[in-house]
């Protein structure tokens, strides 16, 4: 049995369902091509059709009696991710497992992490539609039902095709004895729209708990983010609601695949030539409308990389601050793992002819951190500055090495709730109890920072996630403390691809990036500079 959701969804389940024959051999199960149900986007919040369905005719007996292959890897991802896996670490290897091709990789991929996005929702519509609550159904049917819930309401998936091929998966993964149980909710649900449902299932009243329904979003997130969205200056109290509608759904829409061109090692000409499409708000960045990003040769070879323009501008920002005369030529990245920015960081770094360092406590981590590095590493050789990765903790990097860096960059470890985009698990994963564990380390993770900045060096502190409790909050304690800091604006720093100041940078000093404004992640960083 699942655990009980609040809104209808909640901290998944871990327990694991019984595995189908084929599955426990290894291979996908066998099945013909989808029954006339390609795939489409309708262009709406959660993609659902505007018309009324037809229900099936057809019988259970009638049906599908195996799971075609791509509607099996989608299962097999959120099975995957209530077992704790990470949805964009998971999917490329079940892909191959199930050796889908293009087409139905394509599809698998909508409906997978589609659901993951929309589960808040279609718990409450499976909920009504099975009559009992979502903690009552079996973890293994309750994902083969948001499966069949999103090709109905989110994906313009013929209504016979949706049902026979979620009975025919129940029938695979659960046995023929869930088969009739889930073939009665896929004909209720069924039975009416998107729209319809939403009238149905979402509190009246309004508020936060009409919006988690909707939008599927935990009530404590959509309360955390109009928080965040009045805290940084977004929005008024009198105006925030019109601009959290945008931001959910924002976070309901899936990303682009950006690109990076690391400086010196890639341009952004390759990755045109290779078949992206140049950013307009990195000047490092280009964005790849389709197509597996490791067929770009600089993306194989480390000198490009999959990453938010966001996490670029970050990056490219600290580098650019002015420091003063005789501060160490040797910046350290202080939670440098998976290596994304270090990436950028380490290129820049050989640019100016800087040494790097990345602090990584993890050791898996930090080995991901060393692969990213590879290039750069090899090419600082021959130029005579060295890039190294430790693996330590690092807070305790200030007391080890006082005053011996010239830039520091602390990406905190945060709830990534400005992520939500990319990781659709991340928001049923995330607990308001997070906020209090992670607070405490963020601060000494910053403080850390600027006892290893030399005097007239510069620290900044990002964190993927708009909540003030971990972006301008941890910064005020911290400096509270302190009477060497100083607090530099850093949107003049922020430049697009024309080298243009960013638009919508708030009323400074720090930025605060929003995926409905800037189409990133909701990066911040705040600048600050060692006096003396």
């Amino acid at each position: 049995m699942s655990e009980s959701r609040s809104q209808g969804a909640g901290r998944p389940d871990r327990s694991r369902p019984r595995r189908p024959r084929d599955e426990q051999r290894g291979g996908a199960p066998q099945g013909g091509r989808r029954q006339g149900d390609r795939q489409q986007s309708s262009g709406r919040q959660g993609g659902g059709p505007p018309q009324r369905q037809q229900r099936s005719r057809q019988k259970p007996s009638e049906r599908a009696k195996r799971a075609e292959p791509a509607r099996f890897a989608a299962y097999t991802l959120l099975r995957a991710v209530a077992e704790g896996g990470y949805a964009n670490l998971e999917f490329p290897a079940i892909i191959r497992r199930h050796r889908l091709d293009t087409r139905d990789a394509a599809f698998a991929t909508e409906l997978g992490f589609g659901t993951l996005r929309m589960q808040g929702f279609y718990d409450a519509v499976i909920a009504a539609a099975a009559d009992r609550p979502t903690s009552r159904i079996d973890t293994g049917v309750l994902d083969v039902l948001r499966l069949g819930a999103h090709q109905l309401l989110g994906m313009r998936v013929p209504v016979h095709a949706a049902a026979d091929q979620t009975v025919g998966l129940a029938r695979t993964v659960s046995g023929a004895g869930a088969s009739g149980f889930v073939n009665a909710v896929m004909r209720r649900v069924s039975e009416a729209t998107r729209d319809e449902w939403l009238a149905r299932v979402v509190p009246e009243g309004g508020g936060a708990a009409a919006l988690a329904v909707e939008y599927s979003h935990p009530e404590w997130v959509v309360t955390a983010l109009r928080g965040a969205l009045i805290g940084h200056g977004r929005a008024t109290a009198e105006a925030v609601d019109t601009e959290l509608r945008t931001l959910l759904e924002a976070d309901n829409t899936p990303a682009r695949v950006s690109l990076v061109a690391r400086p010196g090692l890639a341009s952004v000409d390759e990755l045109v030539q290779a078949g992206a499409s140049a950013s307009e708000t990195s000047p490092i960045g280009a964005v790849l409308s389709g197509g597996d990003p490791s067929g770009v040769t600089a993306v194989r070879e480390r000198r490009a990389a999959v990453q938010d323009e966001g996490s670029q501008l970050l990056a490219l920002a600290l580098a650019a601050v002015p420091v003063a005369d005789g501060v160490p030529r040797r910046w350290l990245d202080l939670c440098a793992g998976p290596g994304g920015k270090s990436g950028v960081l380490g290129a820049l770094a050989l640019e100016a002819g800087a040494d790097l360092v990345a602090v990584e406590v993890s050791d898996h981590r930090a080995d991901l951190v060393r692969s990213t590095l590879e290039p750069i590493t090899l090419r600082a050789k021959a130029s005579g500055v060295s890039v190294e990765v430790r693996t330590a903790d690092g807070r305790e990097v200030g007391d080890a090495e006082p005053a011996a860096y010239g830039r520091v960059l602390v990406d905190a470890p945060c709830t990534g709730l400005g992520a939500l985009r990319r990781r659709p698990e991340a928001r049923w994963r995330r607990q308001p109890g997070d906020l209090a564990q992670l607070g405490p380390l963020q601060r000494d993770l910053l403080r850390s920072a600027i006892d290893a900045v030399a005097p007239g060096g510069v620290v900044g502190y990002a964190t993927c996630s708009p909540h003030p409790a971990e972006t301008t909050f941890v910064v005020r304690d911290v400096l509270k403390k302190r009477d060497d800091i100083e607090v530099i604006d850093a949107r003049p720093f922020f430049r697009d691809a024309s080298g243009g100041e960013l638009h919508d940078l708030g009323d400074g000093p720090a930025v605060q990036l929003w995926p409905h404004v800037h189409g990133t992640d909701a990066m911040f960083l705040t600048l600050l500079r060692k006096k003396g």
